[in-house]
């Protein structure tokens, strides 16, 4: 028999239960780290601080940009040449 084990991509977890009890105290006793919402012993959820929340988007968006640039460069044989000036 072979047993599935999960991931937690967190150092601080809790149960649903325990996040239903008292939420605010444990975002306290977070301290602004990311917490693992567990359900039956796997991860359902996770409770991630806004600022962290913020930096992922924008590495998103980042890495969407850097995805647009690559495609428009394998196009630059397209591309004519003008000079600043004439903008």
């Amino acid at each position: 028999m072979v047993i599935k084990m999960e991931h937690v991509h967190a150092a601080l977890f809790a149960s649903i239960s325990e996040f239903k009890k008292n939420p605010s105290a444990l975002l306290t006793q977070a301290d602004g780290e990311t917490i693992a919402l567990l359900n039956h012993n796997k991860p359902t959820a996770y409770i991630v601080p806004a600022k962290t929340y913020e930096i992922m988007l924008e590495a998103i968006e980042n890495i969407e940009l850097l995805e647009l640039a690559k495609s428009r460069f394998k196009e630059k044989n397209q591309a004519i040449r003008i000079k600043l000036e004439d903008l």
